[in-house]
């Protein structure tokens, strides 16, 4: 049965002796402490020493101020578990042989342990022999219950001696010693055996930092009132260190806001400086000292960044001292072998150094901001530079890692400018001058960026070496956006080049970390090679651009997605600008957009409105509205313009429509449309005309277009001609348009329908019905319904007196895709899903599974997922099997 706690009171025990130097022991040594005024329970930690003191080692660590002696004294003085239990307070004197054996016998004996006259301390200052330590063992397993001894401060005992020949008692005690060392580091023990073997309980720094529940406690006790918010921050403030807390709290108890208080005091406040001050800078060595302060500038750190900050070669060893000893230094928890110091501790030593060495700070930051340059941290190389107050030097670390490119992406809201904003603009060197150019564009200020950019140019003009490689692209690059803006689009494809020139030579590992340089350049060289018709070229390079940015430039992806998707709908190719403006959306969301990219949305409205879907189209529409729209873009205005035109044209309000198209002009302060964007609303207002029976300005009309013989142009001026009453001259204009290799396929499909209108006019019934027939065709694989609407009222009689026609006519209206399969009979009972008619195109182009899964952006095994649920909804077993089964549905 387990006996009652026995702390004797502080007296001298009848059988105690004198230390053997003669001097008489100390009973304040052996007193359990008293606890304070404002104790806070913490029966999370008492339970666990409580289990602990049934093994042979309890161990308590932590940095000085953490609470451990308190919560021991605590745990002791609540009687748990049952067994006896001494006490010493050990200081550095007490390290000497006979002072801390002789301590340790009295307070086995004060603590009820049986112990023989004739076992006296050993004498100064040999270590104990073999004989004492044998029979104080033996003297302890002959107890009936086990005895604790709580050593409080044994890192105040020197060398390894007294631990070597405690852990032989230990051991030979028949587990009748339980010992709780309480220690600011690890003593030297073998504790590793004692982990491995499981008899040992440790209570370490992140277990004693206090909880939430026990700050406020803390601060009941004290009559500080505080809100969650402030609670929470004074916590993360301090870490959870109860001496800081404790502080804080008194601070805290005569202050008129405690509130706002809170966000104010730091570890530079009088008390707790006093407290860091004496308990931890004060032992330290000189150069130990020295090396904490010029690493206070330092958040977290590596032993190698410590050593370039510092010039010392010794920071790993000191680092791993500091962090042995509790000192306020501590691993980063990142497992890269980085530390930090805890944080009131790092804002003392910052204001130490303010103090002490205020003209060091600025070098010491110049050193970590070439550091953190070399090792490719741009933010961090920055942050010190600026903090060094050398704003050159930050330029330069911005140029020279090739990040110009990064701050012109992201621009005044990006981290680059938010840390570069306060540099000043008339700086002497032509890397500043250069970055404050690509400032300047951030907030669309051209004139100050061409400025800059003519100083950079004179500042040159004074350097021996010239343009090194880096500034020469950073100034291209920021050249190439100026033209940019100034919609001057030579000047642009000029300075592109020059860019891709200098790119091709530059060190590879920088573009690898830089890569938006590259894709920078490619979606400017795409975006004007649009603008000045080129439609093409820009689709290649667009889609260049969106393989290229995949990852690393999120938003210039989603503009290149959305631009090709406009010229893919232009071009025809309904069913690639849908899954193209999806792909857009769908990574505007990823990247945390709350809508559908507004391009995105203008390429999915003209979709639906060549699909003759009226309300989505309008749907879209007002999702895209312009006005809404910053900065301004000649495109988006242009396409909104010209989709809102055809709507309102398809709703018979013809006017409307005319007027709609008025919008489509240049925006001042904008950039301009493309020009196939721009000829698409000339054709489509001489189109307008055509419909409102006044052809001679319809001719008009396109007779101010820059190529009005082209094959566009042709067709609309035949269906001018045709409803000028001259059908046999417009017949003969533009037959050889149509089925045309080459011809573009919204340009053919208006073609074939020119023809039968012509040919209906005339009286051609044959001709009208193979003319068409072949329109119907072209319509019928991007289901483009509104040219076929849009004459619809010409040609109903051709539809009416030819059923086969008619029935073509309702499939391409979308009556027929749930008829029966003409190979078997089998009716499609179950839809596919958009992504699965994306894959079935895969498959009917014969790509490979790894190919269409690189071009829907999903992976092998998603694909693999979606051909089995395509055969399965066709009831197909192979794909050329599903292939021909959906051709034979009306889905290819």
């Amino acid at each position: 049965m387990t006996a009652e706690l026995v702390v004797p009171a502080p007296i001298s025990s009848p059988g105690a002796a004198p230390a053997t130097s003669g001097d008489p022991l100390l009973q304040s040594k052996f007193a359990v402490p008293e606890p304070p005024s404002f104790l806070v329970a913490r029966p999370r930690l008492t339970e666990r020493l409580a289990r602990g003191v049934r093994e042979p080692v309890t161990l308590v660590v932590g940095p000085a101020g953490a609470g451990k002696t308190q919560l021991v004294a605590s745990w002791a003085a609540a009687g748990k578990p049952g067994y006896p239990i001494g006490w010493i307070t050990l200081e550095e004197e007490d390290g000497q042989t006979d002072a801390f054996w002789a301590y340790i016998l009295e307070a086995l004996r004060r603590a009820g342990v049986h112990l023989p006259d004739t076992l006296p301390a050993p004498a100064a200052p040999r270590p104990a022999d073999r004989s004492f330590l044998v029979r104080l063992a033996a003297a302890l397993a002959e107890r009936p219950e086990p005895v604790v001894l709580v050593l409080d401060g044994v890192a105040n005992l020197p060398g390894q001696n007294w631990a070597t020949d405690l852990e032989f008692v230990l051991r030979h005690a028949g587990r009748m010693l339980r010992l709780v060392l309480v220690s600011r580091w690890d003593p030297p023990l073998p504790l590793h055996r004692y982990r491995l073997a499981g008899r040992l309980e440790e209570v370490r720094s992140n277990d004693l930092a206090f909880t939430a529940d026990e700050t406020a406690e803390l601060l009941d006790l004290h009559e500080v009132p505080l809100s969650k918010g402030a609670l929470a921050q004074l916590l993360q403030h301090t870490e959870g260190w109860a001496a800081g807390l404790r502080l804080f709290a008194m601070a805290l108890e005569d202050a008129g806001d405690a509130e706002s208080l809170v966000a104010t005091i730091t570890g530079n406040e009088a008390t707790i400086a006093e407290y860091f001050v004496d308990e931890v800078l004060r032992i330290q060595p000189s150069h130990v000292r020295r090396f904490l302060l010029e690493t206070s500038i330092l958040d977290i750190f590596t032993p190698d960044l410590a050593e370039a900050v510092t010039g010392r070669g010794d920071a790993r060893r000191l680092l791993a001292g500091l962090c042995r000893q509790n000192a306020f230094v501590q691993p980063a928890g990142d497992g890269l072998g980085a530390y930090r110091c805890h944080r009131l501790f790092a804002e003392l030593l910052l204001a130490q150094l303010s103090r002490e060495g205020s003209e060091r700070i600025p070098e010491l930051h110049r050193r970590a901001a070439a550091w953190f340059a070399a090792a490719g941290q741009l933010t961090e190389a920055i942050a010190h530079a600026v903090a060094a107050g050398d704003w050159t030097l930050a330029a330069s670390i911005v140029i020279e890692d090739h990040a110009i490119g990064r701050l012109l992406l992201d621009g005044r809201d990006g981290r680059l400018a938010e840390q570069l904003h306060g540099m000043p603009g008339d700086l002497d060197s032509p890397e500043a001058a250069v970055v404050a150019a690509a400032l300047a564009l951030s907030v669309r200020d051209v004139a100050g960026s061409a400025a800059q950019l003519e100083r950079a140019e004179e500042l040159m003009m004074g350097r021996p070496d010239g343009y090194r490689p880096a500034l020469a692209l950073a100034h291209v690059v920021t050249d190439v956006l100026l033209a940019r803006l100034r919609d001057d689009m030579d000047g642009v494809l000029h300075a592109v080049a020059a860019a891709e020139q200098i790119l091709a030579e530059a060190p590879p590992e920088r573009l690898e970390r830089h890569g938006e340089i590259r894709v920078l350049m490619l979606a400017t060289r795409g975006d004007v090679q649009s603008r000045l018709g080129a439609v093409d070229a820009a689709a290649v390079t667009l889609t260049e651009v969106v393989t290229a940015a995949a990852g690393a430039c999120e938003g210039v992806q989603i503009g290149a997605l959305a631009h090709l998707a406009l010229i893919e709908a232009h071009r025809g190719r309904l069913r690639h600008a849908e899954k193209l403006a999806d792909q857009a959306t769908e990574l505007a969301g990823r990247a945390g957009g709350i809508s559908r990219p507004v391009g995105a949305q203008l390429a999915l409205a003209w979709v639906a409105m060549e699909r003759y879907d009226i309300d989505t189209a309008g749907r879209h529409l007002r999702a895209a509205d312009p006005r809404r729209i910053r900065p301004v873009d000649g495109m988006v205005h242009a396409a909104f313009a010209l989709i809102r035109s055809r709507r309102l044209q398809a709703r018979g309000e013809l006017r409307g429509a005319l007027t709609a198209l008025g919008d489509a002009g240049h925006v001042p302060g904008g950039l301009a449309a493309p020009c196939w964007l721009s000829r698409q609303v000339t054709l489509t207002r001489a189109r307008l005309l055509v419909t409102m029976s006044r052809p001679d300005q319809a001719l008009e009309t396109l007779g101010k277009l820059d190529e009005p013989e082209a094959d566009d142009a042709t067709v609309v001026r035949a269906a001018a001609l045709t409803v000028a009453g001259r059908a046999e001259q417009a017949w003969q204009l533009v037959e050889p348009v149509a089925g045309a290799a080459g011809v573009p396929g919204p340009v053919s499909l208006e073609a074939w329908l020119v023809l039968a209108t012509a040919a209906a006019r005339r009286g051609e019934a044959d001709e009208a019905r193979g003319a068409l027939r072949q329109a119907l065709r072209a319509a019928a694989p991007e289901s483009q319904r509104r040219a076929v609407q849009q004459v619809w009222a010409d040609l109903r009689r051709v539809l009416r007196d030819d059923d086969e026609l008619a029935a073509q006519y309702r499939q391409l209206q979308g009556a027929a895709h749930a008829s029966p399969a003409a190979d078997s009979g089998v009716v499609v009972f179950e839809a596919l899903s958009k992504r699965e008619m994306e894959v079935l195109e895969g498959m009917a182009a014969m790509l490979p599974t790894e190919e269409i899964a690189a071009t829907l952006y999903v992976s092998v095994n998603t694909v693999k997922t979606h051909v089995r649920s395509i055969l399965r909804k066709l009831s197909a077993s192979r794909r050329n099997e599903a292939v021909r089964r959906a051709r034979s549905l009306g889905l290819l």
